[in-house]
C-alpha cells in the first residue's frame, strides 16, 4: 500500500498558531465519533476528546439540549446529535460533514490540484459506508425502533439480521470491492479507495468493517472464506497495520464496543442462508 508523501503530510499538519481541534462525543463507546478520532490519529494531529475527560456526558447534553440555541456563537447552529467538532469559532456536526472539513486540512484528502472535486467523491464513499455498514447494521438489532430495548424486539432483530447478512452485507462489500478494482485498473499503485493515498474514506470503511465484523463475525468470515472481496479485506488489514493506527488500536484511547452502533448478540450472529423466513 502506498504511503502519503511525508512532506505533504507535514504541510497539512496543524500549525502552532491555529486553533486546537475539540471533539465532543459520548464516553464509553466508539460510536460515530470514532471516525473523527481515526482521522486525527492517522494524521498525528493533536485534538481534545471530551469523551476521555470527566463531565463528558454533561458536555454532550449541553450541546443537544433543546435550550441550546447557539445564540452566543452565531452563525453556528445547535447540533441534533454528536459528534460535534469545535475548531476556533467554528462548530459543526454530522460525521461526514466533519470529515469533509478535516480531510484537506490534515492531509487525508486526495490531491485537489489534480481533482478539484475529489472531496465530494470521497464524501460519497464515506456516506455509502456509513449507510450500509453502520446505519443498517445498527438497525439490524433495533429493527422496530431505537426507543425499545433489544430484548423487546428479539424475533424481529433475528429476522432483520438474517436478511441483512444475506442481501445487504454482500451488496456493500461487493460495491467497495468494485471501487478498489476500478482504482487498480486505472493504476496498479492505486490500492486505496481513491487513488494512491490513504484518505478519510479508507478510515471510515475500516471502522465500519471492524464494527460490522464485531456484530456479525460469522457472516464476515463466511464472505472472507468465499474469496470474492480480497481487495476489501486487504485494505482493512493495511489500515490496521499503519503505525499510527496500530498504536491507537492498542491504546486505551480506543474504546471498546458495547451498547452503541455495533453490538454482539449470540442470537444475531447468523450467516447467509439460501432463504430468509417470510421472504417469498
Amino acid at each position: 500500500m502506498s504511503e502519503a508523501p511525508a512532506a505533504k503530510r507535514q504541510m497539512a499538519s496543524t500549525p502552532d498558531n491555529e486553533a486546537p481541534y475539540k471533539l465532543i462525543y459520548w464516553p464509553g463507546l466508539p460510536g460515530r465519533g470514532e471516525h473523527v478520532r481515526l482521522a486525527f490519529e492517522e494524521a498525528s494531529v493533536p485534538y481534545e476528546d471530551t469523551a476521555m475527560h470527566e463531565g463528558a456526558v454533561e458536555k454532550v447534553l449541553a450541546q443537544i439540549s433543546t435550550k441550546n440555541l447557539a445564540a452566543d456563537s452565531a452563525p453556528n447552529l445547535p447540533p441534533l446529535a454528536p459528534p460535534v467538532l469545535e475548531h476556533g469559532d467554528l462548530s459543526i456536526s454530522q460525521t461526514s460533514n466533519i470529515l469533509m472539513y478535516l480531510a484537506p486540512r490534515i492531509g487525508l484528502a486526495a490531491d485537489s490540484d489534480k481533482d478539484p472535486n475529489a472531496i465530494y467523491r470521497l464524501n460519497a464513499l464515506v456516506l455509502t459506508a456509513l449507510d450500509g455498514l453502520s446505519n443498517e447494521v445498527h438497525d439490524a438489532h433495533h429493527p422496530i425502533c431505537t426507543s425499545l430495548y433489544y430484548e423487546d424486539q428479539v424475533p424481529e432483530a433475528i429476522r432483520s439480521s438474517k436478511q441483512y447478512v444475506k442481501e445487504r452485507l454482500p451488496k456493500f462489500f461487493g460495491y467497495f470491492e468494485r471501487i478498489l478494482q476500478a482504482q487498480e485498473a486505472r493504476n496498479p499503485d492505486n490500492k486505496w479507495l481513491y487513488g494512491a493515498q490513504l484518505t478519510v474514506a479508507d478510515l471510515v470503511l475500516f471502522q465500519c468493517f471492524d464494527g460490522t465484523a464485531h456484530q456479525f463475525p460469522r457472516a464476515v468470515q463466511q464472505l472472507r472464506d468465499a474469496g470474492q472481496h480480497a481487495r476489501l479485506f486487504a485494505l482493512v488489514e493495511a489500515v490496521k497495520q499503519r503505525p499510527n493506527i496500530a498504536a491507537y488500536l492498542a491504546s486505551e484511547r480506543r474504546q471498546k464496543y458495547g451498547e452503541g452502533i455495533y453490538r454482539y448478540y449470540k442470537d444475531l450472529d447468523v450467516v447467509a442462508e439460501d432463504s430468509v423466513e417470510g421472504k417469498e
